[in-house]
């Protein structure tokens, strides 16, 4: 039966005790982990989120009921154990262990709660399927290494508060409850009772209170803000996640740059130990996705894409000049040294690879030692297979891979190619942190099936005043005032210098289909507050759960968030969403319709 604490205090955590309480009466609780019964003697790994401390129970120094307590206790026992902290005999030293050169023997014990076998092994080489992970979460919290991510996960959050604040930025928390917005992902809804037939939506992201905030004279703002976006989910996406959140006034790009280059500078350093050197590296998106593919490049290899148009723009292999023809480009990866590693067998494996990515296939060449194979070889001369043997510095022992589509095909499937080269032929130093910025992103991309532009990141980023006489007669061509800081493949943090003008941010959205009555409509109050006196600013947001999954190296953000969803945004725990109750649905005015 669970026993009461009855006045007893905890005087450590498992994990705390040290050299100077050797000797000393102390009163540890925890559950039960590890436990041995070898008749007179039990130990027990007593284990909290600070560590684990091995109790052992002596029959002959405890009572009778003491010790038949003791040899009740089972695996996740809830205990609380009084007893003197002695050092183990040398040969007993648990190097493992944190309290490795310690014990506790026992003197008095109460069994606070106990439990069933668990559906899952509290320990950290777990083999267990994640549904049922998740389903158990609060047993799969309770196990160290699951600790230790929301650990990381804690510091992370005091030494970004920590920061921001010692930087002038105030902390300041935005609605939960908002007007819902056309652009971007789906905004989850939230009916009002006291306003039937009218919702709220739940904020994709602070950013149009933010900007407020810098029109109210707040200048610098901060916020670990919750946000929800109802969007097809992937492994690396939740339904609702944080941000680290902020927004300066009366700055250019290169100011809020630096403020964030000293917060990641300062994060790497107290997390990991890791030197960053400032300032970061950048470079322009352009130059990111012609070298990389991809607008967040892993530069910690090479494999870089080569343009070879120019070289088979009139060769016979209509692949190759079909697209050119049609705008786009051929370009190519030398894989160096790959082919020992990459069979015949293996390149075919990688041309359904490229597929996914909406490329029509690969096309390769070897250079062996008896000679060059080549998937393309008959439709070039000499002088051509030469020439892209020069350019992409092809020699003997490497496979050069070749994708030829429009450029969007292309940067895709060639970005996804290299990720997947580097990871086959071990290439990427996953001790290492490399951080930059990429630049100058396009203000619009052209959706083809809204058959309009749209915002690449969102309505509100500014252009680059050189380019802002495009904005009605070349859309395309605008260059937005807009930086990604890029760790390890992976975009950590986006933001952008905001449009300050009232004018300008009209023609924005105009640009986007919107024209001025429905801009009115939909940001009124947004636009209305733009009358008022609107500092330049801009700001910044960083995916808190990506960014501790890295530090960490989390496999997945799950791992580093307490109570994540699954694939199909639903909670296995809770098994939320679920229904409710009619008279509920009444009062709110809505009927189900399926």
């Amino acid at each position: 039966m669970a026993e009461l604490l009855s006045g007893w205090k905890r005087t450590h955590y498992c994990g705390a005790p040290t050299e100077s309480d050797v000797g000393s009466e102390i009163l540890l609780m925890g559950w039960a982990g590890s436990w041995r019964n070898l008749g007179s003697l039990i130990f027990i790994g007593l284990r909290d989120r600070s560590g684990v401390m091995q109790v052992v129970f002596d029959e002959s120094k405890l009572d009778k009921d003491t010790y038949a307590k003791a040899e009740s206790i089972r695996s996740e026992f809830v205990i609380a154990v009084k007893g003197t902290l002695v050092k183990r005999s040398e040969e007993m030293v648990n190097a493992n262990m944190k309290t490795g050169a310690f014990e506790l023997i026992a003197n008095e014990l109460k069994i606070l709660s106990t439990a069933k076998t668990t559906p899952i092994y509290i320990e950290d080489d777990l083999n267990a399927q994640e549904q049922l992970r998740l389903k158990y979460r609060y047993l799969d919290l309770r196990r160290p290494c699951m600790q230790e991510m929301l650990r990381m996960r804690d510091k992370v959050t005091n030494i970004t508060r920590r920061y921001f604040s010692e930087n002038g930025f105030m902390d300041v928390e935005t609605p939960i409850l908002c007007k819902s917005t056309p652009e971007g992902a789906r905004d989850y809804l939230v009916p009002s009772r006291v306003h039937p037939g009218n919702f709220y939506a739940l904020p994709q992201s602070p950013q149009l209170f933010k900007q407020l905030l810098m029109i109210s004279g707040c200048d610098r703002y901060m916020q670990i803000a919750r946000c929800f976006r109802d969007e097809d989910l992937r492994a690396d996406r939740q339904p609702e996640f944080t941000q680290i959140d902020l927004e300066m006034s009366f700055v250019d790009a290169d100011d809020v740059m630096a403020v964030n280059e000293g917060f990641i500078q300062r994060l790497m350093k107290e997390t990991l130990d890791v030197d960053v050197a400032l300032p970061l590296r950048r470079i322009t998106w352009q130059d990111a996705m012609d070298r990389f593919g991809s607008d967040k490049p892993d530069t910690r290899f090479g494999l870089e894409l080569v343009d070879v148009s120019e070289i088979v723009k009139d060769c016979g292999f209509g692949v190759f000049t079909g697209a050119i023809e049609n705008g786009g480009s051929v370009r190519a990866i030398n894989a160096e040294g790959a082919l020992s590693r990459i069979t015949r067998k293996k390149i075919d494996e990688l041309v359904e690879f490229v597929k996914i990515y909406k490329a029509k296939g690969l096309a390769w060449l070897s250079m062996k030692e008896d000679g060059i194979q080549c998937s393309f070889a008959k439709f070039m001369t000499d002088e051509q297979m030469q020439a892209i043997i020069e350019k992409t510095n092809a020699k003997v022992g490497d496979i050069v891979f070749f994708v030829a589509d429009k450029n969007s095909v292309v940067y895709a499937a060639l970005g996804a190619l290299r990720l997947e080269l580097a990871k086959r032929l071990e290439l990427i130093d996953n001790s290492r942190f490399d951080v930059l910025w990429v630049t100058e992103f396009p203000l619009l991309e052209y959706d083809e099936e809204e058959n309009r532009y749209v915002a690449m990141h969102h309505p509100f980023t500014s252009p680059m005043d050189e380019d802002i006489q495009y904005l009605e007669t070349e859309p395309g061509r605008v260059r937005a005032k807009a930086y990604d800081m890029v760790m390890n493949g992976n975009e950590i943090g986006g933001g952008s210098v905001r449009i300050h003008s009232a004018e300008l941010q009209e023609r924005m959205f105009k640009a986007i289909g919107f024209d001025k009555e429905s801009a009115w409509r939909q940001f009124g109050y947004f636009m209305e507050a733009f009358q008022y006196g609107t500092p330049p600013h801009g700001g910044l947001a960083y995916g808190l759960d990506r960014l501790v999954m890295l530090i960490t190296g989390a496999s997945s953000i799950r791992d580093v968030i307490a109570f994540p969803k699954v694939q199909n945004a639903s909670c296995l725990m809770s098994e939320a969403p679920n229904t409710v109750d009619e008279k509920q649905l009444k009062e709110l005015s809505i009927k189900v319709d399926m």
